[in-house]
This record gives structure tokens, C-alpha cells and sequence, in this order.
């Protein structure tokens, strides 16, 4: 009876010891065998492995290129101006063995808190050789690059490789931006102080124009209307004296009359002159002479 219990207890202890000593290690991943915490077996490729059960661990690691972003630091250029830079780094486990050794059993994690402060030095290391200009402009490339191959150096005696660190953001500290902003507007009001300066100058000066131009318009237009004047009273003048020459008598006849309206358009007209004063010489019968009736002119041997 006890050989029939123990069969199945021995297969099952079997089948369980089996499964515990088949891994699969992913595409994705490396691993390493470790008996007792010491390093047996480094395992890159993927497929299907063993292991001794019970007394072999096998612990992953992501083979992928992998990021960390180191937190935003204050660093002093060159030319003593300070920024805040923060840094995104792609690295990959090359070395397992030297990478657990370095990590311990941190992983990961730990590797990219070892990389930060392997970054952050030499961040500021180059930047503290190299002026504003030269963050801000074409040679931020190089300092990258620059920033990159300091730490694969050192990030080498972690088991790593530091493929790429790329400067995300490189700001003024805040009271450095606060007076950069206030001088940048500063700047910005003189400029629209100058705008508005070359403007009224400008409109001033059109203004001005403006005025030349109907002043002597109007002159033009004064001395137009003077000469037009002038040649009708000439003409006017011309029509008197013609009119004049015609009947003389008439011509004082008329002028006479309209003297008369002139003096004695007043309801209260009043005048003190003689009957006889030359004024009133047309009121006098005697001076109401007719003109000579045209004769007509005869024909010759009439």
C-alpha cells in the first residue's frame, strides 16, 4: 500500500522539480543564473533554458535601451550667467555580470540613480567652460555630444553603455528670469516709445504739407480770383466808358438815377441841399432835355 502512495507523491515531486528547472528568457530580456548569490550562467540570447531548482535563481534584465531624466539643476556657465538644466540620457545594460555587481540587487532603478549623478557632474563640468551663447546656439550639439562620451566612460564601470544625453531644458533661474523679463519689456516700451516718437514726427510732418500745400492752394486760388476780378472790372470799366462815349448825357442820366435810389432807399432820409444844387438837376423840367431824333442819312445827289 505504501508503494502505491509514494509512485504518485515521486511523479508529482518530479514533474514540480521539472517546471521549477525550465526558464524561458524573453527577446526582450538578459538574465543571469545565480546559485547562492553567486554568478553561474549569463544567459543574452533568447530560448528556452534550465536551472537547478531550488538552488539556482534567475534574475531579468530589460537588454532594450532604456531612459533616465536627471532633476533640474542650477549650473554657472563660463561667463558666470547660471541656468537650469535637466537632462534626458538612453543608455543599455552591456555587461551583466559588472552591472550586478554594481547595482546589487537595486536593478534598474539603481543604475539610472548612479547614472544621474554620474550626468550631473559632467553637465557641469563642460557648461562651466562654455558661455550662454554657446548653450543657446549650433554648439549645443557638440556639448552634448561632449557630455555624452565623459559619462559612457565612467557609466562603462557600471555595466552600461550611455548611448545619447540630450540637454531638455536649460532655463534662467527664476530671479534671473524675472529681470530678464523686465528688461525685456523695458526694451519692448522704448521701442514703442520710438514708434510712437517717428509716428507723430511723421504725422507732424504730413500735417505740415498738408498746410504748404492748401496755403498755396489758396493763394493760387486768391490770385485766380484777383485776376479774374481785375479783367471783369476792366471789362465792366471798358463797357462804362464805351457806353460813356455813346450818349454822354444819358450815361450822367442814369448814374444820376441810380444815385437817387441810393440816397433815398431810407424811410428817414434826410437831406439839406438846394432845389437847385446839381444833384436835383434832373428834377428840373428845363434840364429834361430829349435826345436828338437820329436823322437819317441820305443818299448822295439827294
Amino acid at each position: 500500500m505504501r508503494a502505491i502512495y509514494i509512485v504518485p507523491i515521486a511523479v508529482v515531486v518530479l514533474l514540480v522539480g521539472l517546471l521549477s528547472s525550465v526558464f524561458i528568457v524573453d527577446q526582450r530580456e538578459k538574465a543571469l543564473v545565480l546559485q547562492f548569490g553567486q554568478i553561474k550562467r549569463v544567459i543574452e540570447e533568447p530560448g528556452l533554458n534550465f536551472k537547478i531548482p531550488f538552488i539556482q535563481d534567475v534574475i531579468r534584465y530589460d537588454s532594450r535601451i532604456l531612459g533616465v531624466t536627471t532633476e533640474p539643476a542650477e549650473f554657472t556657465l563660463g561667463d558666470s550667467k547660471r541656468l537650469v538644466v535637466d537632462a534626458f540620457a538612453r543608455w543599455r545594460i552591456t555587461d551583466l555580470p559588472k552591472f550586478r555587481r554594481a547595482v546589487g540587487t537595486g536593478g534598474v532603478e539603481s543604475a539610472r540613480a548612479n547614472l544621474s549623478k554620474i550626468i550631473n557632474p559632467e553637465i557641469r563640468d563642460v557648461l562651466g567652460e562654455v558661455t550662454l551663447e554657446n548653450v543657446l546656439s549650433e554648439d549645443r550639439l557638440g556639448l552634448m555630444t561632449k557630455i555624452r562620451d565623459n559619462a559612457r566612460v565612467k557609466a562603462a564601470s557600471l555595466g552600461i553603455d550611455v548611448i545619447d544625453v540630450r540637454l531638455t531644458r536649460t532655463d534662467l533661474p527664476k530671479q534671473n528670469l524675472d529681470a530678464t523679463f523686465a528688461r525685456m519689456q523695458a526694451e519692448r516700451q522704448r521701442e514703442a516709445t520710438d514708434e510712437v516718437a517717428r509716428g507723430n514726427e511723421a504725422a507732424q510732418t504730413i500735417r505740415a504739407e498738408a498746410d504748404r500745400q492748401a496755403i498755396e492752394t489758396k493763394s493760387e486760388a486768391n490770385k485766380n480770383a484777383e485776376i479774374i476780378r481785375g479783367q471783369a472790372d476792366a471789362k465792366r470799366i471798358g463797357i462804362y466808358a464805351t457806353a460813356y462815349g455813346k450818349d454822354p448825357e444819358f450815361f450822367a442820366f442814369t448814374r444820376s438815377l441810380t444815385a437817387y435810389a441810393t440816397a433815398l432807399a431810407g424811410k428817414t432820409t434826410t437831406m439839406v441841399l438846394s432845389p437847385t444844387s446839381d444833384f436835383f438837376r434832373y428834377f428840373n423840367e428845363s434840364n429834361l432835355t430829349p435826345p436828338a431824333a437820329a436823322v437819317p442819312a441820305q443818299a448822295p445827289g439827294n
